[in-house]
């Protein structure tokens, strides 16, 4: 019996003990890692979000090396194991095509930034404000206040438009007039309102210009710059004023017209 003990209960008590031992250290030593990884990535001003969603990857494998070391203590083949483990990552990956590529996007989108939560942004066939950005979809707000659920695999493969990633702007407009107006006084009616406008900047300075003889108009290019914010009350302040101005000036805006010209056929006498 003293000799049973010896060959088999105290040996297999030793290498519970040592797997219980390894998996208690290893525990200590996966958690002091993961928040030296976390305050590494947070000093990098990474995303708080992908820095909880990388330090829960880190500690799920590093706590899963963790757990085959112990039971490779134990004398478990932990080779089949590991094989094992690879086959079932590598079915669950299959499976989950889609939520994969989302999920890469979704991290993309976070690390290089093309735009924040707030920012105005035209992508994935949707305009809108960005409310909020997962790992696996994007909410946008659009200015009816829809709510759009965007997968990030669609967002970063497709271009992206950011209306406020830049401090200012370029209202583009176009203003036309008749060919018989004065085109001297219709331009400095078009400087003048746009000088009298505290929010058009003065550098760069605003721009009016002919830009076209079309078929039936004088064609001005009105394009002042401002703040990313004023946009589009500037653009619909200006089109108001000018309107307003050119009517108060006596200045025309031609509009699309046809002229019909009836002619009477003489009828012959019976």
């Amino acid at each position: 019996m003293e000799s049973f003990s010896q060959e088999y209960i105290l040996p297999w008590a030793i290498n519970i003990a040592m797997a219980i031992a390894i998996f208690i250290v290893g525990r200590w030593v996966v958690k002091l890692l993961i928040n030296i990884l976390g305050r590494v990535l947070r000093k990098t001003k990474m995303d708080t979000m992908l820095v909880n969603f990388v330090s829960s990857i880190a500690h799920a494998m590093l706590l899963l090396f963790v757990v085959v070391a112990a039971l490779g203590q134990l004398g478990v083949d932990t080779t089949s194991l590991i094989a094992l483990i690879g086959a079932a990552g590598l079915a669950i990956g299959l499976s989950l095509q889609d939520s994969l590529k989302n999920f890469a996007a979704g991290v993309m989108l976070i690390v290089f930034r093309p735009f924040r939560e707030g920012d105005f942004v035209e992508a994935g066939g949707v305009s809108g404000i960005v409310e909020h950005i997962t790992i696996f979809n994007s909410i946008f707000r659009t200015g009816d206040n829809r709510e759009i659920i965007l997968p990030n695999g669609k967002i970063y493969n497709d271009s992206i438009i950011n209306y406020s990633k830049r401090e200012t702007r370029r209202v583009d407009m176009v203003f036309g007039i008749g060919y018989g107006d004065d085109l001297r006084k219709a331009k400095g009616i078009l400087l003048e309102i746009l000088e009298q406008d505290e929010r058009v900047l003065k550098d760069p300075a605003p721009v009016v210009t002919v830009a076209a003889l079309a078929d039936s108009s004088v064609n001005f290019n009105v394009r002042p710059w401002v703040k990313t914010s004023d946009y589009w009350p500037v653009l619909w302040d200006t089109t108001e004023k000018v309107k307003l101005e050119f009517d108060r000036q006596g200045i025309s805006i031609p509009f699309p017209q046809m002229d019909v010209h009836l002619h009477q056929q003489p009828t012959s006498a019976d």
